[in-house]
């Protein structure tokens, strides 16, 4: 008598593979991931980015039109465009990068280019919070923030790790309803953001 045997959904059997950012560019340039499908590359895998809402929305414009007011010369303030760093492709909600437009005709910034990443967070928290805040500290990005629409509030991430074991942020700054959170670039403040402006 042969033995049952119980079968794993297909899914469950399925292995992944992982990309590397210059495969992950290929895939796009030979258009098998075109702007529809919704993906970006962490650490290597290729994932569904989370779609937005109204709130989100609102405050990614927000956070993107009061950045870009405050930026100075030498700066671009970027909104919802990739940023290349060394096994990912995230497409932060806003990001303040060296230099102007031009600069990211044939490329995208990279970790020495930035100055800033921001998510706005609602659905996607829990990713922002701990997958992202780890491929950002990763990579030296200067200073992260988490425009956290479920707990209202803006947490500032900085003083990465670099890599490590545990790539993470030392300091983290929160900053609540009532108060503004100071935009710095290298070390110097640019202007200050009111957390209520942000918060649908």
């Amino acid at each position: 008598m042969i033995p049952a045997v119980t079968l794993l959904p297909f899914k469950a059997m399925a292995s992944f593979r992982t990309f590397t950012v210059d495969e992950y560019d290929r895939l796009i340039e030979t258009g098998f991931l075109t702007k529809h499908d919704r993906v970006e590359l962490l650490e290597g895998y290729v994932v569904l980015k989370i779609p937005g809402d109204p709130p989100h929305e609102f405050a990614t414009t927000a956070l993107y039109r009061r950045l870009d007011r405050l930026v100075p010369p030498g700066w671009v303030t970027r909104c919802q465009q990739g940023v290349s760093l060394a096994d990912s492709k995230p497409e932060p909600d806003v990001a303040v990068a060296r230099g102007d437009e031009r600069d990211y005709v044939a490329r995208q910034p990279g970790p020495t280019d930035l100055g800033l990443v921001a998510e706005v967070s609602d659905s996607s928290l829990d990713r922002d919070l701990q997958d992202k805040t780890r491929i950002y500290a990763r990579d030296w990005v200067p200073e992260y923030w988490i425009v956290n629409l479920v707990d209202r509030r803006v947490e500032v991430y900085t003083d990465p790790t670099g890599p490590a074991d545990d790539p993470r942020y030392h300091t983290l700054r929160v900053f609540a309803p009532g108060s503004a959170v100071p935009v710095e670039l290298d070390g110097v403040t640019v202007g200050m953001i009111s957390v209520d402006e942000l918060m649908p």
